[in-house]
């Protein structure tokens, strides 16, 4: 119980003083119904362990989640053809609050059905873990799209597309003026017309390559995901907004992962 309220005190700590940093952030705040959004990245390096975490997410991690309330968890691994970045798992996650994310590391070191579903990959011996190692980001939606969405499609799960963008920036002013570019500017608003199927978009508050925000739109297959990439980059309201003098050099770095869902992802 103390490791979850020294946890407690310390994120909300952080939060706090992240919310109060000066009117740059203060005009691009979220209302109180933002959700919060979590993603561990698992690093791979062979089958077996992929096995273990394939088993131990599906088996063990979503029903503990779907038993708290979560019901919708998804679970992302890169296309053949997206090697770059290795092996990997994506897990997203949802939570209405703050304290929802805090509250489920208790949940679930007290959770005996998590605790026996998922032993061969809590208690898994030193020299054979089930991952090399994995990094988890956790991020406020933007205000212009506060909840996340659940794509519908009839393709294959192996044919659907989710691509997970990470933008990085200079300075944290110019991370703010991106966040406001896809807000105020009117980016989300692009996608919205182009039907990208947007799951979320996140500005992020814990994890490595700060500043950044990340965001994942849908498709329902890779011809798909070239066609609407293809209008939104000659849509005449992009044009118009990346010419803006207020918007230049608001990204560093740019990263785009291709992913499919796997077969026990909830969408």
């Amino acid at each position: 119980m103390k490791r979850y309220q020294y946890l407690r005190l310390g994120l909300m700590a952080i939060f706090t003083m992240f919310f109060i940093s000066g009117p740059a952030f203060i005009a691009s705040a979220a209302p109180a119904k933002q959700m919060y959004y979590e993603i561990k990245i698992y690093r791979i390096k062979d089958a077996s362990q992929a096995a273990t975490t394939d088993k131990y997410l599906k088996d063990a991690f979503i029903p503990a989640l779907h038993r708290v309330g979560i019901s919708k968890v998804g679970v992302f691994k890169p296309v053949e053809t997206d090697t770059a970045f290795g092996k990997f798992i994506y897990v997203f996650i949802p939570f209405k609050t703050v304290d929802q994310y805090l509250k489920l590391i208790t949940t679930l070191e007290n959770d005996k059905v998590y605790q026996q579903a998922g032993k061969d990959f809590l208690d898994a011996p030193y020299n054979n873990p089930p991952f090399v190692r994995y990094e988890s980001v956790f991020m406020k939606a933007f205000s212009f799209m506060p909840q996340f969405r659940v794509p519908a499609f009839t393709t294959p799960v192996t044919e659907r597309i989710y691509e997970l963008r990470s933008y990085e920036s200079a300075t944290e002013a110019k991370a703010l003026k991106k966040i406001h570019m896809f807000n105020e500017g009117g980016e989300i608003g692009i996608f919205e017309k182009i039907g990208a199927n947007a799951v979320f978009y996140g500005q992020v508050l814990l994890g490595s390559q700060k500043p950044r925000l990340m965001y994942m739109t849908t498709y329902a297959d890779m011809k798909s995901h070239d066609e609407h990439w293809a209008a939104f980059r000659s849509h005449p309201d992009w044009i118009t907004l990346r010419a803006k003098e207020e918007y230049q050099n608001t990204t560093s770095k740019t990263k785009a992962f291709l992913l499919h869902p796997t077969d026990y992802s909830d969408f």
